[in-house]
This record gives structure tokens, sequence and C-alpha cells, in this order.
């Protein structure tokens, strides 16, 4: 598939580790207050990016192509990063600890009743 298919996992995994090498990371503003607010440190949730895996992925949204990121952090806190995947930069949209009652598991939605 195509390098800038937004539905190519296997390409997207390999474009945020390259930009994760590079250093080529924005987080924008919201999710900087994110990592705030819940305690998440920079270099933690790059550590969960690089070896974490995507649950959900958004290749149609409208705001552009992202996905929904699963990872550890190295103290083993599960977390949740939205970000772009077709960007020249790895984007960092959103950033959270998944919990109940929206999420059974870490990679594991609550199906609503």
């Amino acid at each position: 598939m195509d390098e800038d298919d937004p539905t190519d996992l296997t390409a997207i995994r390999r474009r945020f580790l390259e930009h994760i090498g590079t250093g080529a990371v924005r987080v924008t503003q919201h999710a900087q207050q994110e990592m705030a607010e819940e305690a998440f440190a920079y270099d933690d949730v790059v550590h969960a990016l690089a070896a974490g895996e995507i649950i959900e992925n958004y290749p149609e949204h409208r705001r552009g192509a992202c996905c929904l990121f699963s990872g550890i952090t190295p103290l083993g806190r599960p977390v949740h990063v939205v970000c772009t995947t077709t960007k020249a930069v790895l984007i960092l949209i959103t950033i959270y600890e998944p919990k109940p009652p929206k999420w059974v598991t870490p990679t594991q939605r609550r199906i609503p009743q």
C-alpha cells in the first residue's frame, strides 16, 4: 500500500516510529493540558507510542486521518493517544488514561446499553 494510505496500519506504525526517532512530534495545547491533568510525562507517552498498538483507525475523520493508539508507560500505566496518521509530523491530539465506565480494559470499549 501507498505510504500515505490512511488505512495501512503497518505504514502508519512505521511513520510513527520514524517521527518519534527524528523528533518530528508536535503536542497540541489540548494534549499538553490533558498530560498535565493526568500526570503523564512526555517521555512516558512517547515510550508508550513506540511500543503500543493502534486500536481504532479513523481514516475519514472530518479533521483529517487519525487513530487511537494504546500503550503502556514504563511504570505500567495504560495510556491512549489520538494522533494524526498522514502528516509530515506526528501530532498528538488527545492523551488520557483509559478508565471505566468508558473502557472495560485499556483496549476494549464498554458497549453502550
